[in-house]
């Protein structure tokens, strides 16, 4: 069994004084369909650290939702944990696939900035990738155009946005996309992604 940590968003209900963990119900199968098993971590850094520790997860998955604290969003608290379990997963070398905010936290991570872009919020939109082309979604106001080493562009979108990232030498690739909420008939080839990424048994 490959089981990956799969970070989750903050939902605030300001009616009742609540802060919740919460995660898109569609990740479940799409993640048993790359022969993966997810394990979710709270938003409290040193619980999260302890879970991922304990639970020797072979991966780490940080999923959308949410904006950067630093571009107005409500969970500096999430900001914190993940930029902890990303600390954990260099030390260890765990491969971590960042989705929609999560590549934003590897984009911030390593260096890129970040602007508000325009005709990104989509259910289908072309990026090309791979010398060729190939139809995702997109749900993202935030994005970069340019990166630097150690971060290299596998795809873009239009505007020239980076649409998805892969590390030089570490196990690290971010998705602009969300592979859960795709049709299945679009989303084959990222559980070929994430199951080869993550070494899941075929």
């Amino acid at each position: 069994m490959t089981c990956v940590a799969v970070t989750q968003r903050v939902v605030v209900d300001p009616a009742h004084g609540v802060r919740s963990d919460a995660l898109d119900q569609r990740w479940w199968p799409f993640l048993r369909s790359c022969g993966l098993t997810g394990l979710p971590v709270p938003n409290d850094v040193d619980s999260a650290v302890r879970l991922v520790r304990v639970a020797s997860v072979d991966g780490l998955l940080l999923t959308g939702g949410n904006d950067l604290a630093e571009l107005g969003g409500e969970a500096p608290d999430r900001d914190r944990t993940e930029s902890a379990l990303l600390d954990v997963a260099h030390e260890s070398g765990l491969p971590v696939v960042g989705v929609c905010r999560g590549m934003q936290m590897l984009l911030r991570r390593f260096g890129a900035s970040l602007h508000r872009v325009t005709g990104h919020v989509t259910e289908q939109q072309p990026v090309w990738i791979d010398g060729g082309s190939r139809v995702v979604n997109s749900y993202h106001n935030w994005g970069a155009t340019e990166i630097r080493s150690p971060l290299r562009a596998w795809a873009t979108g239009p505007g020239g946005v980076i649409k998805a990232i892969r590390h030089e030498t570490e196990p690290v690739l971010g998705l602009m996309w969300h592979p859960e909420r795709l049709p299945i008939e679009l989303a084959g080839e990222d559980r070929r992604i994430l199951r080869a990424h993550f070494g899941a048994e075929p």
